[in-house]
């Protein structure tokens, strides 16, 4: 995986992820030039399967120019996913009958086009959170201390 454009840094920390799919977004040229240059921001976004297709909701791509933005640009319009119809019915059969969410994860490059990586996860509670800055913060001082 290239180095990612943008990523979901509250991803890891709000949820535990399972699976991890690679999925393309239907995007505008303006859009892929305002990703390019970083503009694209994944907290709060979320991914939804309906009628046979994946959409990417909540995401913000800001104006890559904002004076030669098209008439009625909504940055964080619906975008449509491009997955296979099997990894499609894998979230769907996954997502029945547990409390899983779909979320995106990071947006990266592969040779030319832009991809999204979405993850299946389900929600920490505030004890695993806590556990996890413990894990953080003793990772840190030990760094410290090997210094």
């Amino acid at each position: 995986m290239a180095k990612p454009y943008t990523q979901n840094r509250k991803a890891s920390f709000d949820y535990q992820i399972s699976e991890k799919f690679e999925a393309g977004i239907s995007l505008t040229g303006h859009e892929v030039k305002a990703i390019k240059a970083g503009k694209m921001i994944l907290d709060g976004a979320f991914v939804v399967v309906q009628d046979g297709s994946a959409q990417l909701l909540n995401a913000q791509i800001q104006p890559y120019q904002p004076n030669n933005t098209p008439e009625g640009y909504d940055p964080s319009r619906t975008r449509q996913l491009l997955l296979h119809k099997k990894e499609i019915a894998e979230i769907i059969k996954a997502k029945e009958g547990s409390n899983l969410t779909v979320i995106p994860v990071s947006v990266y490059n592969k040779g030319n086009k832009i991809k999204l990586e979405i993850g299946l996860a389900k929600r920490k509670k505030k004890i695993d959170k806590r556990d996890s800055i413990k894990k953080r913060d003793f990772e840190r001082r030990e760094k410290r201390i090997i210094r």
